[in-house]
Parts: structure tokens; C-alpha cells; sequence
């Protein structure tokens, strides 16, 4: 594979390029239940499984997010959330109903980040609290509850929050003094607080526990059963399930409860936990695979 890396700004072709030339400038992208979206610099959404076609109905969008339901977000740069849901022919989207049309999240305003999941949203407001929506059979709402709502409720027992992130069925939030918080699923050990949950089918409610051991935090990320951290001196940290072949040779199927340094990764300036993966981008462009505790391995 050829090394890659992250610089400078991409463009988004709008499926007519061959005949009007037109592009625009991503600031961010998303992945989705067999799509892509990309938010331009103008503000506008587009989304695509082939030709990128604009998303109706959304502008001065800031930042997107896709969950693995076919739930999509977007945060308005007047602090609302708007969400809708992208349906391929004949796919299975746990139930949602039609909503391909964008609409205003209700009771949520003030709002600075957003984050989806298997099937549930968080959102950080700019007061540091945390709202979240959706299904909450695993306590991913992190209300002490199972019930699931469609209207976004307080997580409880947290404040002076910072960055958020939603797995598929866990969720994280990094407080301001770098602590990070989970709730949520934990049969892998994801919610990092040395524990693991039973293998039950009559799920225990969840509220945020304090992730072991980890301080100096910046930004979380979450995939389907294992959790990542980095911290300001861009070290990157890694807990939950080691899906075979994740992490290399030999770490298949391990579940670590708390918190590792990835070695061998230093200068790091972004991270991404998808499915069963984990990339990492340096602040010299450079992107790398996130390898077993012991080494990392850059894309070649």
C-alpha cells in the first residue's frame, strides 16, 4: 500500500466535474451505513455512495457525524443540531423510520459538538454538559436507564466537558481536566475502569465511570467495542476489545479493561476508532495504523 498522508485541504467533486469543473473545499467527512458525507467550506452537506449529491435543506453547517444505523448529524453555527437518515434499496437500519429530510433536533441549543453511534447521539454543549438521544438498551444515554427516547436528556453526573464520542454501544466525553468518562456497553472492558460486564441479556443501567488512570486528556474516539484516547503530548492510549487482527500478530481476542499506551506512536494530532480499527494522524501528515500495545505500523 502506498504511504498516505494528511495535509492541506481536499476536494470534493459534485459528480459534474467532467463538465462544469465545479469542486469545493472539505473541512470534514463522515462515514455512514454504506455512504460517505463530506461537509464543504461553504456550509452545505453532500452525501454519496457513488456521485456526491448535496444534502437539501442544510446550510452554515460547522461539523457532521454518521452513526452505524443510517443516523446522520449536523451542528448549525447557530449552536442547533439537525438530523435525518440516508436509506440505501433494501437495507436494515434497526428500525428507523423514514426521515430523509433534515430536521431540528428538538431542545437543544448552545450546542459545540456532535457525535453518533450504533444507534444512539450525543451532543457537548458549550456549558460542558453532555445530551444524548436514541436507543439505550446497553445504557449508552448514560441516564441510569434502559429506556430509549427520541428527545435528548442530560448524562448524568457529568460536567465540564470537552470532546465526546459515541461507539456502538458505548459512550465517552473528555473533561477539562483531562479525565476521561464512559458509560454504556462494557462486555469488552471498553468503559475502561477495570471492569467487564457479565454476558447477560438483561442489560445492568449505566452511568459515567471514570476511565483508570488517564489524565491529560484531548480527544477521545470510539468503535464498536474498544476505545481510544490521546492526550495533549500525543501519546495515544487504547482499551476495550483487540479484535483479531486489530492490533497484530498475536493480541487477537484480547480484552483489556484499562487503558495502554499504543508504543511506538509519539507527535500524534488525531485519532479514529472505527468498527474494529484504529488510524492515527501525526502532526507531520503522516497517517498510521494503530498496532498491538507494543507497535505501530504506518500505511506503506
Amino acid at each position: 500500500m502506498r504511504k498516505r498522508s494528511v495535509a492541506g485541504a481536499v476536494l470534493l467533486c459534485l459528480g459534474l466535474c467532467s463538465e462544469t469543473k465545479a469542486a469545493l473545499s472539505v473541512r470534514a467527512i463522515a462515514t455512514g451505513n454504506g455512504y460517505s458525507l463530506a461537509l464543504a467550506s461553504d456550509g452545505t452537506v453532500w452525501v454519496w455512495g457513488q456521485v456526491p449529491v448535496q444534502v437539501s435543506g442544510l446550510t452554515g453547517i460547522v461539523a457532521i457525524a454518521s452513526g452505524g444505523s443510517c443516523h446522520n448529524l449536523a451542528l448549525k453555527n447557530d449552536g442547533t443540531v439537525r438530523e435525518w437518515v440516508v436509506f440505501r434499496v433494501g437495507q436494515s437500519c434497526n428500525g428507523i423510520s423514514d426521515r430523509s429530510t433534515p430536521v431540528q433536533v428538538s431542545g437543544l441549543s448552545g450546542v459545540v459538538a456532535v457525535a453518533d453511534g450504533g444507534a444512539h447521539s450525543l451532543a457537548l454543549k458549550s456549558d460542558g454538559t453532555v445530551w444524548a438521544w436514541g436507543y439505550n438498551g446497553w445504557g449508552e444515554l448514560g441516564d441510569g436507564t434502559t429506556t430509549s427516547g427520541t428527545t435528548p436528556m442530560q448524562v448524568s453526573r457529568l460536567t465540564g466537558a470537552t470532546a465526546i464520542a459515541a461507539g456502538q454501544a458505548h459512550s465517552l466525553a473528555v473533561k477539562s481536566d483531562g479525565t476521561v468518562w464512559a458509560w454504556g456497553h462494557n462486555w469488552y472492558g471498553q468503559l475502561g475502569d477495570g471492569t467487564i460486564a457479565p454476558v447477560t441479556s438483561t442489560p445492568t443501567p449505566s452511568l459515567p465511570v471514570q476511565v483508570s488512570g488517564l489524565t491529560g486528556v484531548g480527544a477521545v474516539s470510539a468503535g464498536y467495542g474498544h476505545s481510544l484516547a490521546l492526550k495533549r503530548d500525543g501519546t495515544v492510549w487504547v482499551w476495550g476489545h483487540i479484535w483479531a487482527g486489530q492490533w497484530g500478530d498475536g493480541t487477537a481476542g484480547i480484552v483489556q479493561p484499562t487503558p495502554v499506551q499504543a508504543s511506538g506512536l509519539a507527535g500524534v494530532a488525531a485519532i479514529a476508532a472505527a468498527g474494529y480499527g484504529c488510524l492515527a494522524a501525526k502532526s507531520d501528515g503522516t497517517v498510521w495504523e494503530c498496532r498491538a500495545p507494543t507497535h505501530s505500523r504506518r500505511f506503506r
